[in-house]
This record gives structure tokens, C-alpha cells and sequence, in this order.
């Protein structure tokens, strides 16, 4: 077990679905957490007979969140981890809408995350104990992702953008980065359909299923403990093993009698 009594995390976007299985991972390691989202939750964020702190907060706004981490730095004494969770996008080709539908997706998913890490950072810089920030970032930001590219540019520019934060910022805050494949969440039937259609979903994925969201936490928690002291700048994936090549079930051949001839 991952003990975390006494370290104050916040997890961005943790009302519900991943953010809300992160925060729960958190609470069952000991930590205080704090979740923050523009509306509160339909029910407290709880695990382990504890509570997650709410606080409404719009990650766009610079201005607020710099008053949010100030005033958590007031409140709680210190920040040992945030969580940089919040996001997401809807389907929508990039012919289908103009440049300042896309330009919010971005926002969301790369200049907010940016926006709360440096007002974390001036409360974690203060600290004789290392903190630690987490992104989460997609398989979208590593493949193709027709309709939501400009989700996909994003994690994309996430995980450079944590690399670099990485090397800046060391010793004093290890910065590292989630990369999640799909996660049955309790929106996932939006995207994937009814059970039959979760199952079919799963069965693409090598491990033949979608990863929960507490499993999301697990891997936070870890990154954010002690056994991941010597862990910066890194990509942890998260993502049941990535998709099956398609070729591999588009060739007329028995697979398991010929070797691909790959260069």
C-alpha cells in the first residue's frame, strides 16, 4: 500500500468519471484531496470513509486559478501533487467547425493544464519536499484521431510540454505524464454504446477490455508516491496493451506461420 498521510493533492475535473477515480485513489492512500470543476458534484467524491474537498473553480480563467492556489496554500499549508485531469472534447470533424470551436479544445486541453501547473509551481517551488504534477494525457496525442484532432494536437502538446516542465523545474517538482487508452466511465456508453457494444470496444484491446477508472488512479498514486522518486519526465502507459495492428486482421495469411517483414 502507497501511503500518502499528509500530502494535499488536487485533482483537476475530479468530480466525476477518470478525475473523480483518480481522487478516490488518493483519498484511499491518505492524502487530502481537493477537486475543483466549475460545477459542483451531483455526490460527494469519497473513498475510505474520507471526503474530497470541492471548489469551483474555472481552469481558464488565470486569474481565478492563481486565487485558488493561493488561497489552498493559505488553507492547507502546502501542495504536494496536482493532477492536471480535467479536459475532453466532442466529436466534430475539423470541416464541421471554424477555428475558434477548435481553439476552445485546445484551450481546455493544453493552455489550462499549463495555467494551473505554474501557479502550482510557485506554491510547490517553496517546499523542502518534492511535489509532483500529472498529466494525463491520450493515446489521441500519439496516432491519428479524426474527429477530434485538435484534442489529439493537445495531448500531444501536453507530453512535450511535461517533458519540458520536467527538466525546468527538478528537483523541486517531478513532472510526469498518464497516457490513457479508453476508460469505462459512466459516460462511456456516449461513445461506445450499450454493453454489447463496451464488449466489442474491449475486445479491440489486447488486455480485451476498457480500464476503469480507479486503475487510472492507481497509476497517479503511484507516480505521485516515494516509489516513483526517480520517475521525471516520463510517459506512463495506461491503455490495456494500445490497439491491435490492423493488418493483422486484414491479411489473407495464418499470422502465426509468417513473419511480418517490417523496415
Amino acid at each position: 500500500m502507497v501511503d500518502l498521510a499528509g500530502r494535499v493533492a488536487v485533482v483537476t475535473g475530479g468530480t466525476r468519471g477518470v478525475g473523480a477515480g483518480i481522487a478516490r485513489a488518493f483519498l484511499k492512500a491518505g492524502a487530502e484531496v481537493v477537486v475543483c470543476a466549475r460545477r459542483p458534484p451531483e455526490e460527494p467524491v469519497e473513498a475510505a470513509g474520507r471526503t474530497a474537498e470541492f471548489a469551483s473553480l474555472d481552469l481558464r480563467d488565470p486569474d481565478a486559478v492563481r486565487d485558488f492556489f493561493g488561497q489552498l496554500e493559505d488553507a492547507h499549508g502546502r501542495l504536494d501533487v496536482l493532477v492536471n485531469n480535467a479536459g475532453g472534447t466532442p466529436y466534430r470533424l475539423l470541416g464541421e467547425a471554424g477555428p475558434a470551436r477548435h481553439a476552445r479544445v485546445l484551450e481546455l486541453n493544453l493552455t489550462a493544464p499549463l495555467t494551473a501547473s505554474l501557479a502550482a509551481y510557485e506554491v510547490m517551488r517553496k517546499q523542502r519536499t518534492p511535489s509532483s504534477i500529472i498529466m494525463i494525457g491520450s493515446v489521441s496525442g500519439s496516432r491519428p484521431s479524426p474527429g477530434t484532432a485538435a484534442y489529439g494536437a493537445a495531448k500531444a502538446g501536453l507530453e512535450s510540454l511535461a517533458r519540458s516542465m520536467a527538466v525546468e523545474w527538478a528537483p523541486a517538482v517531478r513532472v510526469n505524464t498518464l497516457v490513457l487508452g479508453m476508460v469505462r466511465t459512466e459516460l462511456a456508453h456516449l461513445h461506445y454504446g450499450d454493453e454489447s457494444g463496451l464488449a466489442a470496444v474491449g475486445r479491440t484491446v489486447p488486455l480485451g477490455r476498457l480500464a476503469e477508472p480507479h486503475e487510472v488512479g492507481d497509476a497517479a498514486v503511484f507516480l505521485a508516491s516515494d516509489h516513483a522518486a526517480y520517475l521525471t519526465g516520463a510517459s506512463l502507459l495506461v491503455h490495456g496493451g494500445g490497439e491491435r495492428p490492423a493488418f493483422l486482421d486484414a491479411a489473407t495469411v495464418n499470422n502465426s506461420d509468417s513473419a511480418p517483414d517490417h523496415h
